[in-house]
């Protein structure tokens, strides 16, 4: 049999395989300790300090992930434009992809970050579909020309825009899609911002497109574990979950996320035991996270 070469037969055969992938950890919070300044733009690093982008990934890799994410999280137009760089989102998407593609050792995967516009759509907001649509577009031909072997839709709240954007990919790429929300849990359970439960969110993503669907952010490992088994009950299709390392607080002027790599890589391995086929880190979480989570799970 012929081997296959495509990009979809590397990284969803995989997991077909029932292989458990390990992502990264926190991009944002890397970059605070390595010189990003409170309210900067974190894409703008791909531009003026290349050399802490590919360090990142390397770091991440030597770690044990799978994978990394571009650093391309606000590389929308509509984000970049309140730093003054929307003209530059192409440069600024397909260098993330090249830089965190020139550190990927043999047999690794570099995944594009998209993030939310921050802008709604019509009529809550005043951007249409078609604008929108169009700026993710822009986005993930860029990521793609840079080399990436699958999109993350992350950090999602609002289906119509996850959707919009998990389209935008699947329409226009040949990129797999992943795609997640982010949930709080309230007194009348989860539910994304916008009002969007799990089960809802696994069907609205599903139906666009995405290959694989989950959660990320938002949430210490422990409530992501009670959404993984909320997503894993809606389907038998892979399932992500990035979880943050718990609740931020200030201590000293500074912030600081609560939950280390030993509690969290606990609750990691309950979290592939329970048939989630992603697994990794965001906000708080760092190499560190994820050399704990390899060795939970019987990798390293």
């Amino acid at each position: 049999m012929a081997q296959t070469t495509t990009i979809e037969g590397r990284i969803l055969a995989r997991l077909a395989r029932g292989e458990v992938l390990v992502g990264d950890g926190g991009t944002g919070t890397y970059l605070q300790q390595h010189g990003l300044e409170p309210g900067g733009c974190p894409e703008e690093f791909n531009l003026t300090h290349p050399e802490i982008i590919r360090q990142m990934a390397a770091e991440y890799f030597a770690a044990g992930s799978d994978f990394v994410l571009t650093d391309s999280f606000g590389g929308n137009r509509f984000m970049l434009k309140k730093y003054g760089h929307a003209e530059q989102a192409r440069e600024i998407n397909r260098r993330a992809a090249e830089l965190a593609r020139s550190a990927a050792p043999p047999g690794k995967f570099v995944v594009g970050s998209m993030g939310p516009t921050g802008e709604f759509l019509e009529p809550l907001g005043n951007v249409s579909e078609k604008v929108m649509y169009d700026a993710f577009v822009e986005q993930v031909k860029s990521l793609e020309e840079g080399g990436v072997d699958a999109v993350d839709i992350e950090t999602m709240t609002a289906i119509e825009e996850a959707t919009l954007a998990v389209r935008a990919a699947k329409e226009n790429t040949r990129l797999p899609v992943f795609a997640t929300m982010v949930f709080d849990k309230g007194p009348r359970g989860l539910f994304t911002m916008m009002g969007v439960t799990p089960e809802r969110a696994v069907k609205g993503l599903k139906a666009a497109g995405a290959d694989v669907v989950g959660t990320n952010c938002g949430n210490g490992i422990e409530v992501m574990v009670e959404i993984g088994r909320r997503f894993r009950a809606a389907t038998d299709g892979p399932v992500m979950v990035k979880s943050n390392a718990g609740i931020p607080s200030i201590v000293d002027g500074g912030i600081v996320y609560p939950e280390t790599p030993d509690f969290m890589a606990i609750r990691f391995k309950l979290l592939a035991d329970l048939g989630i086929n992603v697994v990794g880190g965001c906000c708080g979480t760092g190499p560190a996270h994820i050399a704990a989570l390899c060795k939970a799970i019987g990798r390293s």
